[in-house]
C-alpha cells in the first residue's frame, strides 16, 4: 500500500492541505511517526514537535498493548488487560518502566528547548498507523487538556476498531486506509525499518 514512511507522509500531507492556512502544529508519536510528521509539517507549513506517550506492554507479549501512558502520567488501560494477565501490580510496574523511557526521551530529544505549546493551536497528531489505538488515545487525551483550538488525528492506516475508539477524542480524523483485514501496521508498508533515537534527534534538530 505504501512504499515507505516517506510515501505515506506525502499522501497524508495531501489530505491535510486544508489546514495549511492555519499554521498548525504537527506532533509526531516517537519513534516511527517522526519521519512522517517531519514531512507532513514541511508540506503544510506547520511547526513540528513530538508528543511523548508509551505503550503499556502485555505480560510475556511485549508487542501487545494493554494500554498506554502519556508524559503527564495519565494512563489508559484497555478493557481486556486483566484477561491477558495484567493485574494492578503488573500495570503499576509497567507504567513506571514506560514513564522512565518517556523522561529519558524528553531529555534526549529536546534538551535545549521546551516543547511547543499547543494551547490555541490547530494540533495535528501523527502516527505511522493505529493497531489498537492505545498510544493515540493517550496522546489525544493529554493534548486536549492543554486546550488546542482544534485537535486532529492523522494516520496513513488504521484498524477499524482503533478508529472507532479515537474518533470521539478528536475534532477531525484523517485516515487514508482502514482495511477490514488488519493485523499489524507494518503489513501496509513495503519498507518499514525501525526508527532509532539518532534519527529522531536529527529530525528534531533541523
Amino acid at each position: 500500500m505504501f512504499q515507505d514512511r516517506d510515501d505515506a507522509a506525502r499522501q497524508l500531507a495531501d489530505r491535510l492541505q486544508a489546514y495549511a492556512a492555519q499554521h498548525p502544529l504537527v506532533l509526531a508519536i516517537p519513534r516511527g511517526a517522526v519521519p512522517i510528521g517531519k514531512i507532513v509539517a514541511a508540506q503544510i507549513g506547520a511547526d513540528f514537535d513530538v508528543v511523548l506517550v508509551r505503550k503499556l506492554r502485555a505480560p510475556f507479549e511485549p508487542e501487545v498493548a494493554i494500554g498506554s501512558v502519556a508524559e503527564s502520567g495519565w494512563t489508559y488501560i484497555a478493557p481486556y488487560a486483566a484477561a491477558v494477565g495484567a493485574d494492578q501490580g503488573y500495570i503499576a510496574a509497567e507504567k513506571q518502566r514506560q514513564m522512565a523511557t518517556i523522561h529519558a526521551r524528553r531529555a534526549q530529544y529536546t534538551p535545549i528547548r521546551t516543547p511547543i505549546d499547543p494551547q490555541g493551536r490547530v494540533v495535528i497528531v501523527v502516527d505511522d498507523g493505529l493497531a489498537t489505538g492505545a498510544t493515540m488515545i493517550s496522546a489525544l487525551h493529554s493534548l486536549r487538556q492543554r486546550q488546542p483550538a482544534r485537535l486532529v488525528c492523522a494516520v496513513p492506516v488504521a484498524s477499524p476498531d482503533a478508529l472507532e475508539k479515537i474518533r470521539p477524542m478528536a475534532d477531525d480524523v484523517v485516515c487514508l486506509h482502514a482495511p477490514a483485514h488488519f493485523q499489524a501496521v507494518g503489513q501496509f508498508y513495503r519498507h518499514f525499518p525501525q526508527v532509532d533515537d539518532k534519527e529522531v534527534i536529527a529530525l528534531l534538530a533541523t
